[in-house]
């Protein structure tokens, strides 16, 4: 058992996802270092079109009572499971990508003269509301839901760490100290919330929970 391969996941994992790891051979201890908490919102106006980063944003607007009168509006979204959430409750997708800076390029490069509103958690990134700003484009902010730190002490020395958000990693590092293992991260402002943390920072092909197991199988095969 001391030879095997102890692996720390920042979320808890679907039963699938786990079996990955586990089929592998790997001790896996797995807890949620955040949660999520819904707000209620009004809307007086809505803008020309919305924006979701996250599959949380859209599990809340799907709550609000005026979701009817939201899903007349075309989306702008980051994420391929964002993309799928909206499309299955009905929403039309106008534009997506899997990052923020590349849904802020196509944003203000040929949406300069529209409005929008932008569904968002208390903890989001800033790249894309600094973008629109700068570009002089009319957008709005509505906050929609709360991310919580739910930091956890992990009695296990791991050899990896499966991390899936910047607020995942610090509430990792509140109870936690890293020292040699292997941080496999989901994106790039994931890893960028470890790198003065740790050199030894591995980033999935894609951002999604499967591409950060992948990535850290193939590691572990070498």
């Amino acid at each position: 058992m001391e030879n095997q391969i102890r692996i720390v996941s920042t979320k808890k994992l679907l039963e699938k996802q786990k079996q990955q790891l586990l089929s592998a051979n790997f001790i896996v201890v797995e807890e949620d270092f955040i949660a999520v908490k819904n707000k209620d919102f009004e809307i007086k106006t809505i803008n020309d079109y919305l924006i979701f980063t996250s599959q949380n944003a859209v599990d809340s607007v799907l709550l609000n009572n005026d979701i009817a009168k939201i899903k007349t509006k075309k989306c702008f979204c980051v994420g391929s499971k964002t993309k799928a959430l909206l499309e299955e409750n009905g929403f039309i997708i106008e534009a997506h990508s899997e990052y923020a800076a590349e849904l802020a390029s196509i944003i203000c490069n040929n949406y300069m003269n529209n409005s929008f509103t932008f569904f968002s958690g208390n903890l989001r990134r800033d790249i894309l509301p600094d973008s629109m700003t700068l570009a002089k484009i009319n957008w709005e902010e509505i906050i929609v839901y709360e991310t919580l730190l739910t930091s956890h002490k992990i009695e296990i020395q791991p050899n990896g760490v499966l991390f899936f958000s910047p607020s995942g990693a610090e509430s990792y590092m509140q109870e936690n100290r890293i020292e040699d293992e292997i941080c496999f991260c989901i994106g790039n402002t994931t890893a960028e919330a470890l790198k003065y943390a740790t050199p030894n920072i591995i980033i999935a092909n894609q951002p999604t929970i499967e591409s950060t197991i992948i990535k850290c199988l193939e590691y572990y095969k070498k």
